[in-house]
């Protein structure tokens, strides 16, 4: 009966994280709009100087008030926020989804991308949706294990009211943030990300975030251009993350420059870019919507792939908040509109080809910077619901995924963690440590017996005891051989779990 129970309880605190994330995403999504309303697209469509008038200040100002509130009162809003949702799950949430983040979170990031910093609003997303999964767990009084499985529960609800692909944001959460199809969470994430689709849609009258062409193979040889797009997105999108990992950490470690104040010298660059290519502003949907359709010329696509690329890297690596997925399919849709004018070998290109090609260009750039491939599939087929579109899916994004891989070994996320000073466990180490136990890890003692305070049981697993280790912030903890005894058999580091897995530190940043 005790199993049921908790099953149902699961199943109702699912339903509620789903709802409560389908209207948080709503209101961010809302919010941003509001402001790029207010403050960027009556200025895009000025002069060049109207433009400049009215962007330097205002991006500059924008980053002087997030710079301040980031490095003095929220410093874990900065970013995306996958990366802190990752750390959350992984080792137990503590700052990265506390009350006072969130809110810094919905404020600065809707007022980055509002204001016209070219950062994508779904990152954002997915940490706001997954500190509701927390809350919940923690105001029902669940235990750790449930607290944790609601964070990625919440993380799907993210994806699936920001993108409306609820599919997509189930292969999303096993593929990021949990790292594999644990079978556990399967059920509570599907519920999840269809509770928050339907909130998105009931609020939102389920308008589409694109208009996209239909799809159709007119010849099987386009396949080969296909496979030459995934080569180019694969080598755009290592690009876009190199240049994005370098000057962040260029900014941050060797700029001399007061941390409050980077954000409003990045303004200032953003702002010059936005002069010059206004497109490359916020999100960029408009924009992103003409090349689906066809109507822009391969020069102008080029060109504003390449400013898309240097605003992302310039909004995101002097430190603002904001995510990487929208920039990420502005940046493949241009180059694959662009590579279907200037490959195009059966009879030119049409506007119904060069739209096909952009949207596989979005798939693929997708899966080549952030590293997963079945979701960006997902996300695409879902959004045109066309199963034709399917093989050269595949293939433009496999080959995008493959090139990324070798040029760039560390993903994106895991890179920026590690920028960060936290090294967390790739996904096959974090498997192991959900099946190894603790006592196959423990440094073996003479028995003796131990007065109160907190220990380890030698049959917990490796993912059980990396928790404890945080929530008591330490390093070392002695190992128990029964859970009705005091008696000590060993003791457990966290070097002793890296040396057991075989692999490098997995450190416990921030695990409070």
């Amino acid at each position: 009966m005790t199993g049921r129970r908790d099953t149902h309880v699961l199943f109702t605190l699912t339903v509620i994280v789903g709802g409560l994330g389908g209207v948080a995403a709503v209101a961010f999504h809302e919010a941003i709009d509001l402001l790029d309303g207010r403050l960027v697209a009556p200025v895009a469509a000025h002069s060049f100087v109207v433009r400049a008038l009215w962007l330097f200040p205002l991006l500059v100002g924008v980053g002087l008030v997030a710079g301040i509130l980031l490095d003095r009162v929220v410093p874990f809003a900065r970013g995306s926020g996958i990366p802190e949702v990752k750390t959350a799950y992984l080792f137990g949430h503590g700052q990265q989804l506390s009350l006072t983040t969130i809110i810094g979170k919905f404020v600065l990031g809707a007022l980055s991308i509002g204001s016209g910093f070219s950062l994508g609003r779904e990152g954002p997303t997915v940490q706001l949706c997954a500190a509701i999964g927390a809350a919940v767990g923690k105001v029902a009084r669940q235990p750790v294990l449930v607290v944790k499985a609601l964070i990625s529960v919440g993380a799907a609800a993210g994806i699936a009211a920001a993108f409306n692909t609820p599919i997509a944001a189930i292969t999303f959460a096993m593929e990021e943030v949990i790292g594999d199809l644990n079978q556990r969470l399967v059920g509570a994430i599907v519920v999840a990300s269809v509770a928050a689709a339907v909130v998105e849609r009931a609020m939102l009258g389920g308008r589409p975030s694109l208009l996209v062409p239909p799809y159709a193979l007119r010849d099987w040889r386009e396949l080969f251009a296909y496979a030459l797009l995934g080569v180019l997105a694969g080598g755009a999108a290592t690009v876009f993350v190199r240049g994005l990992l370098e000057l962040r950490a260029f900014v941050r470690t060797r700029l001399r420059l007061a941390a409050w104040a980077k954000p409003a010298a990045g303004g200032a660059i953003m702002a010059a870019i936005g002069v010059v290519l206004p497109q490359t502003l916020g999100l960029g949907y408009p924009t992103l919507a003409s090349a689906l359709l066809g109507q822009l010329s391969w020069q102008r696509m080029t060109v504003l792939c390449a400013g898309k690329i240097a605003a992302t890297v310039t909004s995101y690596g002097w430190g603002l908040s904001g995510g990487i997925f929208s920039p990420a399919l502005f940046m493949g849709a241009m180059l694959g509109g662009a590579v279907a004018h200037l490959v195009h070998p059966f009879g030119g290109a049409t506007t119904e080809s060069v739209g096909s090609f952009a949207l596989v260009g979005m798939g693929a750039f997708f899966a080549g910077a952030i590293r997963a491939p079945i979701t960006s599939i997902l996300i695409i087929f879902e959004m045109t619901g066309d199963y034709a579109i399917i093989l050269p899916l595949m293939i433009s994004n496999v080959i995008s995924y493959t090139v990324a891989s070798r040029l760039q070994p560390l993903p994106i996320y895991d890179a920026l963690l590690r920028q960060d000073g936290i090294v967390i466990p790739e996904h096959d180490v974090h498997r192991d440590l959900r099946t190894t136990m603790v006592r196959d890890a423990m440094r073996p003692v003479d028995e003796s017996f131990v007065a109160d305070g907190p220990v380890l049981f030698a049959d917990q697993t490796l993912d059980h005891a990396l928790l404890d280790l945080g929530r008591q912030a330490v390093s070392e903890l002695p190992v128990v051989a029964a859970r009705d005894g005091r008696h000590v058999i060993g003791t457990l580091s966290l070097n002793d779990i890296s040396s057991s897995l075989g692999t490098g530190p997995v450190e416990a940043t921030d695990l409070q």
